[in-house]
């Protein structure tokens, strides 16, 4: 049995349950595309919350890593103590890579935000529609960016949130 007929046969096999397991949720995610569009709603919206979960931890990781970073960088710096680049001559470069850092886990954090406004749509039963024309948005977009906001067509059509 070759690794299409595998997940097939696996795909046809969850069509008849639900998910109980953390093994069950892990392997949604090894699912080949084809297999993923198969999966019923249930299904799919138990392996997106399962993707989201799994999102939220990496950039709470993050956002935790980043701040302990800038957290050190200030600690390290005496007061007065500026750095001169020769080639640029701007200082201040400890700041400056401690201002990324902060800058960088703000942005960890406001995508948390959004994953957990996408796990409340699931909870509402408002998850996978386009905030703008509110149009299904497709699974494959969903499982790229399980947060997503918009449909690519909404969302290719101006600058906006995810």
């Amino acid at each position: 049995m070759n690794q299409t007929e595998k997940s097939k046969s696996t795909a046809a096999k969850r069509t008849h349950k639900e998910p109980t397991s953390k093994d069950d949720l892990i392997s949604y995610i090894g699912l080949d595309d084809a297999a993923y569009e198969k999966l019923s709603q249930a299904e799919f919206l138990v392996a997106q919350k399962e993707l989201l979960l799994n999102e939220k931890s990496i950039y709470l990781e993050q956002a935790e890593s980043l701040k302990a970073e800038a957290d050190y960088l200030a600690q390290e710096a005496e007061p007065g103590d500026v750095q001169f680049d020769e080639e640029s001559g701007e200082g201040g470069t400890t700041t400056i890579d401690r201002e990324r850092d902060l800058a960088l886990a703000s942005s960890a954090l406001a995508a948390v935000e959004e994953i957990d406004d996408a796990l409340r749509k699931i909870e509402h039963g408002t998850y996978g529609r386009c905030e703008n024309c509110h149009e299904e948005i497709p699974r494959m977009r969903l499982r790229a960016l399980p947060f997503a906001r918009l449909c690519v067509k909404c969302k290719s059509g101006g600058l906006s949130r995810r």
